[in-house]
Order: C-alpha cells, then sequence, then structure tokens
C-alpha cells in the first residue's frame, strides 16, 4: 500500500486496475480477488480510504426491500446478507423503515398504530396529514464509509495493491496516468509526479467523476448524469431503536441522537450547473434552494421541519453535501456496469446504491474474472 509520496512506486504494469475506492470500486476489487487471485491488481484513489469529500461517505446508508426493482429483490438481500456478515464492522443495524402516505397503499396501516412503539418518532409527523404507514421490517441502516475500509482493507489482504492519494487519468491502449498528490506548506494541493501503468481492463469506478473521465480520457460519450445532495441535520431525538422516516421521498435516518435528511433526487443537474443557497423567510441558508423547496413543502406533514432543529447552515460548506452519480441520467436507475470498449468499464452507483450495490459490484468482478457466479441466482 502506497499512502503518500514519500513511498517510491515504480510499478508499471497490471492485469486490472480499479479508479475509484469508494464502496463500489473497492467492493469490485475485493470480489476481483476473492474470484480471480491470480490477477494482478492495483486500487487507486485520489483521496484517503474512506475518502472525506466523496458521495460514499455522506449516502445514507438505508437498506430496504421497498427500494428493490421488480426482479432483482434476490440480488438485494443478496447485497443486503453481505453487510450483515462478512464486510466486518459496517455498524449495521436492523431496523424498520416506515413509508407514510396521504393515502393507503397496499400492506398499509394507520400511522398512529405503526408508530406507537416509536413516540420520538410519531412525534415529527402531523398523523392527519400522514396517516398511513407501509412498514418494511427488514430494513437496516449501515455506514458505506465503513464498507469502502474494510472492502478495500480485504481487498489488499487479499493481494490487491493499493495507492492513497492519486488522481487516474484513463486513456487509450490502457494506459493510466497516476498524479501522486501532495500538499504544500499552504495546504495547496499540487501534483508531485506522474507515472504510467498499463492495463488489460480498467474499471472507472469514480463515482460522479466517472463518467467526464471516459468522456474526457477515452473520447467515449456516455448517457450518464450527477446531482449534488446535501445532507442536513435534524436535531429531534432518537434513539438506537428508532425507525427510518420516508415521506415525500425525504428519508429521516436515525443517527448519532438526531436524524440525518437525506433528500429526494428528482433529477439531474444542468452540466456546469454550480449549487446555491437558497432562503428561508428571507434569510439566506446553506442548503440549496431545491433542497430548500422540498423540505417547506413538507413542513406541514412533518412539522418539526420548521422548528429549530433543522441545520440550514450559513453557507453550503456548513450543510455537508456531495456529487452523486446518476446511472442513465436518472435518479431511478439502478446501479450498473457498462462496457466502454475493450479495456474500459464504467461502474456507477446512484441513489440505489445502497440496496444492490454490492451484488453490481460483484457481477462486475464476476465477468472480469470469467466465472459464472451469481450468487443470489437460484440453483440450475
Amino acid at each position: 500500500m502506497w499512502a503518500h509520496v514519500g513511498q517510491p512506486f515504480a510499478e508499471t504494469a497490471y492485469d486490472v486496475v480499479v479508479v475509484g475506492a469508494g464502496r463500489m470500486g473497492a467492493f469490485c476489487a475485493r470480489e476481483l480477488r476473492r474470484l480471480a487471485p491470480a490477477l494482478r491488481l492495483l486500487l487507486v484513489e485520489e483521496g484517503g480510504l474512506p475518502n472525506e469529500e466523496g458521495a460514499t461517505l455522506l449516502a445514507p446508508g438505508v437498506w430496504s426491500a421497498h427500494d428493490a426493482p421488480p426482479g432483482r429483490e434476490a440480488e438485494a438481500a443478496w447485497t443486503r446478507a453481505q453487510l450483515a456478515g462478512p464486510l466486518g464492522d459496517v455498524q449495521f443495524r436492523a431496523a424498520p423503515l416506515v413509508r407514510l402516505t396521504a393515502q393507503p397503499t397496499p400492506g398499509s396501516r394507520p400511522t398512529a398504530e405503526a408508530l406507537a412503539a416509536h413516540p420520538e418518532a410519531l412525534a415529527l409527523l402531523d398523523p392527519a396529514a400522514l396517516p398511513w404507514a407501509q412498514v418494511d421490517p427488514a430494513a437496516a441502516t449501515f455506514r458505506p464509509g465503513a464498507v469502502a475500509l474494510n472492502a478495500a482493507q480485504e481487498a489488499v489482504r487479499l493481494g490487491a495493491d493499493l495507492l492513497l492519494n492519486t488522481r487516474a487519468c484513463p486513456g487509450g491502449g490502457g494506459e493510466v496516468t497516476l498524479e501522486r498528490l501532495s500538499v504544500t506548506n499552504t495546504h495547496e494541493v499540487v501534483v508531485h509526479e506522474r507515472r504510467v501503468v498499463r492495463a488489460a481492463q480498467v474499471v472507472i469506478a469514480a463515482g460522479a467523476a466517472g463518467a467526464a473521465l471516459a468522456e474526457h480520457g477515452l473520447g467515449v460519450h456516455t448517457a450518464h448524469g450527477r446531482a449534488y445532495r446535501q445532507s442536513p441535520r435534524l436535531e429531534e431525538p432518537s434513539t438506537e431503536a428508532s425507525p427510518t422516516l420516508r415521506a415525500g421521498g425525504l428519508t429521516l435516518r436515525p443517527q448519532a441522537g438526531g436524524w440525518t435528511l437525506a433528500p429526494a433526487i428528482w433529477h439531474r443537474d444542468p452540466q456546469g450547473y454550480v449549487p446555491g443557497g437558497g432562503a428561508l423567510t428571507g434569510v439566506p441558508t446553506g442548503l440549496r434552494r431545491e433542497t430548500l423547496e422540498d423540505l417547506v413543502a413538507l413542513m406541514d406533514a412533518v412539522p418539526a421541519l420548521a422548528g429549530g432543529g433543522l441545520g440550514l447552515g450559513r453557507s453550503l460548506s456548513d450543510v455537508p453535501g456531495a456529487w452523486l452519480a446518476l446511472p442513465h441520467g436518472r435518479p431511478d436507475a439502478p446501479p450498473l456496469w457498462q462496457r466502454l470498449d475493450e479495456t474500459h468499464t464504467l461502474l456507477l452507483g446512484g441513489p440505489l446504491a445502497d440496496v444492490l450495490g454490492l451484488g453490481v459490484a460483484h457481477g462486475l468482478a464476476a465477468a472480469l474474472a470469467g466465472v459464472p457466479e451469481r450468487p443470489w441466482a437460484p440453483a440450475g
């Protein structure tokens, strides 16, 4: 493992280079080493492990069968099993997810009844505005950043090489330019040195930056988009037994004694878009305008959002946020891997990565390893 420029790096060739050590890239590397231990593999990450600026660290980490697309329930269940077991400590916690609606849906029951054992959750809501609840008792929460950390560490234990603080730029012919980054005494990030390695296969798992790497480095147009999602806090009491709530697309995840909010992603952000803050009752906030409008629209149904507990921030930097990849340019598209040419594959997570991401990353690893393994498929 190379963590800084003081450690000389002289390698020139690998069988597989995985660009990006988020949960998707790290798990793909782990599975490749497990399925094809003879392949030489390099995992490259621009930041640390986990990257503190990526969407992996800020993802809500909520698994729910409600989110599994039709026909992929078994793959989603396999992803849950990985989170609950082989990945080590990812702070996996089984906790019901309660979807709240104004109209009854199949299997729903009265909200007051569904949340009778959770007065702290019921206190956030107006049951008259959201009178119906659909409960997923198999739902769970976890830390995606810990998934990336544990999967990458396991990949290294299985024989992968890991190169941190390095920007990777895929090019033609399987060449990957590695820009090893350093920090000056004025805290400016600079390129310390450049090296080129060759790879028989390159997996681009750089999240929201992945499509741009493919287009700029390879000249391959992709239809994938990105959106900027923030995760503000709601400082109202929660407990370890509190359920995850979902209303109007907003997810309220109990965490650290309060609630982390994961706003819905409605559409891709336009090319070149720079998020800007909104204004609540004329006062500028750090929440982007579109997110703030969604929260305001929910304040009657979820009165706690209108109280003093909502973390508005003074600038965008005060409210955690990150660019999120959108497979196919749509927020409802499941994770995917897509062959770009004979050498390069794009691996994207997106909003449904919590539910299907590990299964998709495993599928790519199996394809690269040349094995038909699909552990969630029925025998025969």
